[in-house]
């Protein structure tokens, strides 16, 4: 070999185009069967599934937006946000994928979210546009609909499943029927 020979890369060919990197997971056995199904290459049923929740070219969710449920009735959904969780008695709901419904408990009154988001502003680095950006948007959304009468409460069923010994997984009992 002289010096002008240009010496080929080594080692296998990439899979993917963009930067990439090597991670370490550890996976449920059934998640793994299911990614085996997607591509046997569990690099690529990893992409593959990402790109089918989240795709590219799909229109970016609104950070904030109103979700009709019943006919005139809308619950409010917001992206990601790594400061809502901060406020202590707030509750996120995943519905869809980093899609969150919020819920508050009983007794907690309609303006305490408003005040408690103009908190989380108020610390909120100017940086970060994403987390003002979305905290502003919630804000105005909330301040509006409470001044116009607009926003009201409503219950939810939770059901404490760490006091039934349920796994997150598992399928809850059906109730039994007692015999009268």
């Amino acid at each position: 070999m002289t010096e002008t020979t240009i010496k080929g890369k080594t080692g296998r060919p990439p899979k993917f185009r963009e930067p990439r990197r090597p991670i370490t997971v550890t996976l449920p056995e059934s998640t793994l069967a299911r990614l085996a199904s997607i591509d046997p290459d569990r690099a690529r049923a990893i992409v593959k599934a990402t790109d089918t929740v989240m795709p590219f070219d799909a229109e970016p969710h609104k950070q904030v937006e109103l979700v009709e449920v019943a006919p005139g009735l809308s619950i409010i959904i917001v992206a990601p946000s790594r400061l809502l969780p901060k406020i202590k008695w707030l509750r996120l709901v995943e519905v869809a994928p980093m899609r969150f419904l919020l819920t508050i408990p009983l007794g907690t009154s309609v303006d305490s979210i408003e005040v408690a988001i103009t908190d989380l502003l108020d610390d909120v680095k100017s940086y970060d546009e994403w987390e003002h950006s979305l905290l502003s948007e919630l804000k105005h959304l909330v301040q509006s609909l409470r001044r116009r009468g607009k926003l009201s409460k409503a219950e939810m069923l939770f059901i404490d499943t760490r006091a039934m010994g349920v796994r997150k997984d598992a399928e809850p009992e059906p109730p039994t029927r007692s015999a009268v």
